[in-house]
């Protein structure tokens, strides 16, 4: 039977999957598809990693492994729902979680020193930040807005908030010693082994990566961020923060770049809280706590000092004493330092674009923002779209145009795949990457605490990368930009490979260009308020930003992307969306038992793999519960059944049933497949019939406290209860299987 795989991710998302697989499994049924769960979130890795050391009952297989391995065949058809990109707070708390659970897991060592305790740090290096997507994304990425959902952002604007010239608001940046100005890229001539080494100024070699297999063509790239130029950059944009009265906020990706920028945002705790740590900081080390795990982390971990009050009223002081805070939560007092991955660069700088360019001050009220982005790679951008703003104001829903993506990503492309062969640097000296002869490749000076990584892509993702973009220009007739900038040593390597696979495609009648980065986000903007649409084409961390920044300032959010990955083997990876897990949204159903996860992405995303699977298999019944999913979701959006914030209102899975119901009613009185036609007329009669009683029992069960058993564990009998509450509802579903 032909088979779809769902995946059983964190949060939100999970806890949606619970109310939505239910109703897939049983549609895709009448079809003759299967819908087979896997489980990839963070416990399900965490537990996988350790299964050796757990007993038979409590076991439970490496999914992701297989999925990786899946992904590589023509077979392939996952749905890949968002996971949490666990920081080390969040690593903790999990393993913390499934201890209490029953489960003898170690704790995470905090500075490994034997061999065992080594082992188990790899082994939960292994499982943090980001690490399901470069092992499931054999293919290169295709996101954008459909048409429906276009189209209703239009008919229905979110809001805007209002920019003016004298806006304050400002990107600080690097201008030199960053990753972005180290950079050295070369081109392997032919598949080699090699070997990052760190030849110290004492004399003494240590190889950082024994082994680094390369193919002919591939693009390796060896950089580093100077620990010193960082302290000097921060210090200066606290002070000016506090000059100019600024909000102070550094936006950064400690989940996907799990190595570099929690050791980054590691800096900005130390230099904005220098005085606290010239004084506490060898109690703070000796007690494990962690600079670069956030204030939170540090508060929570304090009662193991003796001076625990002196210290909290030192760290209490520099806060008052230093520039004001952007805030996570102004009233619980969280701010931008807490945690690392509370403030992610992809989804916080457009959210404050969005907001007048402001952010949450400590005082509960919008501020102008001093947005600090350390490395000055990508920083630009949002200084380009900041400036427009600031010049023209806000943009408008309503007649704006939009930027679809195609990203390079596939076989962990670039800086996403760089997190094992991402140091701090012990020693002063020379770290080079040497082929298999022992020739010198790059070679950079560093001094101790530099930030050293170096990055793969492979040619055959770069010759997909080119041909799905000119595709993708051709079947949208929409200009395409190549975002790469000339003056990089990396991209000066992709331009040239770029234009040599173009001029092998057919690109006769289109407008393909390449710009750099500001220069592309730049004309993006310009044809935005003209209301014409711009391909962008980029790398991985660009993809990532800008599938996040124009769908919040397009659609409000970025949860409604169409987001197909054409796996390179043939298959198909679909996506459902950017927006992250939504950790509130638990937080809020656990309280008052309301989920307002949106399940969009996941709607989209299932009609894209079904029309998928009716081709690989010549399925045409798949085909029709497709293109009826499609209609039922813009039925859904244009009668305004997407889940609403507040109580008493249609929540995660009131939506999930208004979806059943039209994707019911449309199956019913389509005449392509007659079979499927008449097995749903009695569904949607019953559906239509139902809706009082249904609706009455869903909002029902909302205002009261939830049991899941766990927030990265739920116990499944207990989410089922939680999330399928309608008895009507589930035994006409039920009927179909």
């Amino acid at each position: 039977m032909p088979k779809i795989i769902y995946t059983l991710t964190d949060e939100a998302p999970m806890l949606a999957t619970f109310s939505f697989k239910p109703i897939v499994d049983a549609f895709a049924a009448a079809a003759g598809v299967e819908v087979e769960a896997r489980d990839i979130s963070l416990a399900g890795r965490i537990l996988a990693a350790f299964a050796d050391r757990l007993p038979s009952d409590q076991r439970v297989a490496d999914a992701l492994a297989e999925l990786g391995e899946l992904a590589k065949t023509p077979d392939a058809n996952i749905i890949k729902l968002p996971n949490i990109s666990a920081s080390v707070p969040q690593l903790k708390a999990a393993v913390a979680e499934l201890k209490a659970q029953g489960f003898d897991l170690p704790d995470y060592p905090e500075s490994p020193q034997s061999e065992a305790d080594k082992e188990i740090r790899a082994r939960y290096d292994a499982v943090k930040g980001s690490a399901v997507n470069p092992v499931l994304r054999e293919g290169n990425s295709d996101r954008r807005a459909p048409a429906a959902v276009k189209n209703y952002a239009r008919k229905h604007p979110h809001s805007m908030g209002a920019w003016t010239p004298e806006s304050k608001t400002e990107v600080a940046t690097m201008s030199d010693h960053d990753f972005r100005h180290n950079e050295d890229s070369v081109i392997i001539p032919a598949a080699d082994t090699l070997q990052i080494r760190l030849e110290a100024n004492d004399g003494s070699t240590t190889v950082l990566k024994e082994s680094i297999p390369v193919l002919e063509g591939e693009v390796i790239d060896a950089t580093f961020l100077s620990a010193g130029e960082l302290d000097e950059f921060l210090a200066e944009q606290i002070r000016r923060a506090k000059e100019q009265d600024l909000l102070f906020s550094v936006h950064l990706k400690a989940t996907m770049m799990k190595v570099s920028d929690p050791i980054i945002f590691g800096h900005v705790i130390k230099i904005f809280f220098d005085e606290v740590f010239a004084k506490y900081g060898d109690d703070l080390a000796a007690a494990g706590l962690s600079p670069n795990d956030g204030l939170a982390a540090i508060f929570a971990g304090l009662e193991k000092l003796p001076n625990s009050a002196e210290i909290r009223a030192a760290f209490d002081q520099a806060i008052a004493d230093g520039p004001r805070l952007a805030m996570v939560n102004s009233d619980k007092g969280i701010t931008n330092l807490h945690v690392p991955s509370d403030v992610i660069v992809d989804a916080s700088m457009p959210a404050m674009i969005r907001t007048s360019g402001q952010m949450w001050g400590p005082d509960g009220n919008q501020a102008d923002t001093l947005a600090v982005i350390p490395d000055s790679s990508y920083a630009g951008i949002y200084q380009a779209v900041i400036d427009d703003c600031r010049k023209h104001g806000a943009y408008d829903p309503t007649t704006m145009g939009s930027v679809p993506n195609v990203g390079l990503m596939a076989q962990k492309a670039e800086e996403y795949g760089s997190h094992d062969k991402t140091f701090e640097i012990p020693a002063a000296g020379r770290v080079q990457i040497v082929n298999s002869t022992g020739e010198v490749l790059t070679e950079h000076q560093v001094e101790a605490g530099d930030i050293w990584r170096a990055c793969q892509t492979k040619d055959a993702p770069i010759r997909d990368w080119v041909k799905l973009a000119v595709d993708r220009a051709r079947a949208s007739e929409t200009p395409a930009v190549f975002w790469l900038d000339e003056t990089r040593s990396h991209d000066q390597n992709l331009i040239t490979l770029v234009k040599k696979y173009l001029a092998e495609l057919d690109t006769d009648g289109l407008d393909i260009q390449i710009m750099s980065p500001i220069d592309a986000a730049r004309f993006s903007v310009e044809r935005i308020r003209a209301g014409k649409d711009t391909i962008s084409v980029t790398g991985n961390v660009l993809r990532d930003y800008n599938t996040d920044l124009f769908p919040i300032l397009e659609l409000g959010t970025s949860a409604k992307m169409l987001s197909v990955v054409p796996l390179m083997a043939g298959g198909g990876l679909f996506e459902t969306g950017a927006g992250g897990s939504a950790p509130k949204h638990v937080q809020q159903l656990i309280a008052e038992d309301y989920l307002r996860w949106d399940s969009l992405g996941e709607f989209l995303a299932l009609a894209e793999s079904l029309r998928h699977l009716a081709g690989t298999y010549d399925n045409a019944g798949a085909r029709v519960l497709g293109d009826a999913l499609d209609k039922a979701t813009e039925t859904l959006l244009n009668e305004n059944k997407s889940p609403a914030r507040k109580l008493g209102q249609i929540d995660n899975r009131g939506s999930h049933f208004w979806l059943a119901r039209y994707w019911a009613e449309e199956l019913a009185k389509q005449t392509e497949d007659p079979e499927l036609a008449k097995k749903f007329q009695p569904v949607a009669e019953q559906l239509v019939a139902q809706t009082d009683a249904i609706d009455a029992e869903l909002i029902g069960v909302q205002g009261k406290p939830a049991d899941i058993g766990g927030y990265y564990r739920p116990d499944e009998d207990k989410t089922i209860a939680v999330m399928r509450p309608s008895q009507t509802l589930n035994e006409i579903i039920d009927q179909l299987r």
